[in-house]
């Protein structure tokens, strides 16, 4: 089997973070802040470009009729249908962005100001920390065990795979493909992020996985 994760296109949010998101105070609550994350933030012209890269490289890398899984996420659905089209994709939760809880698109300052026993997990330990409120979840247990459960869930069948999700995700499914503590892959991806688009490409041989191949736009 080959396991091709793949990180969304560009969003809104990725092109706008700081002028528009992360307003400080925060003009939503938490839910609203949420279901905005989840529901209505697409893709930028760029990201439709970038689906368009990404269709011809999935054909070159796992051919035409992969079998799909895509997070719940808006941007996620809609880099699937542009760059995979026709394909049905399998949407789990499994593959969701880290739920920030409460703190969804605070910025450090409000979110200290208003929870200030989280700054030093926040600032020293980002893996370990656990957004306050409902349905918040820590990169190294929460977000780590459902890419766990994901990989698990892979059953022999489908010789292509293709997985659509997010940054956060990513990193934890690294840990669980690659034998990797989370650790290591938040230190390396402070320097830099998997890109939009791009692409790992790994072979299970056995009860592993090992990988293969990477690829991204040049743009």
């Amino acid at each position: 089997m080959l396991l091709t994760v793949v990180r969304h296109a560009e969003s809104i949010e990725n092109a706008t973070k700081h002028p528009s998101f992360y307003q400080d105070p925060r003009p939503w609550d938490s839910r609203a802040a949420h279901a905005l994350s989840r529901d209505l933030v697409g893709l930028t012209p760029r990201g439709y470009r970038q689906c368009l890269w990404l269709r011809t490289a999935l054909v070159g890398l796992v051919g035409r009729d992969p079998y799909v899984f895509s997070s719940q996420y808006r941007r996620a659905l809609e880099t699937t249908e542009l760059a995979l089209p026709g394909k049905r994709a399998v949407v789990t939760a499994l593959l969701n962005e880290q739920h920030y809880g409460d703190a969804t698109y605070m910025t450090k300052r409000e979110l200290f100001a208003t929870w200030p026993e989280c700054e030093a997990d926040r600032q020293t330990r980002k893996h370990l920390w656990t957004p306050p409120g409902e349905g918040g979840e820590s990169l190294a247990v929460g977000v780590l065990a459902r890419a766990t459960a994901f990989v698990e869930s892979l059953d022999e069948g489908p010789t292509a795979v293709v997985a659509m999700t997010h940054h956060t995700a990513i990193l934890a499914l690294r840990s669980v493909l690659e034998r990797r503590p989370v650790t290591e892959l938040v230190d390396e991806a402070r320097d830099r992020k998997t890109p939009n688009v791009g692409v790992l490409v790994y072979e299970r041989r056995g009860h592993r996985f090992d990988r293969v191949g990477t690829a991204e736009p040049d743009y």
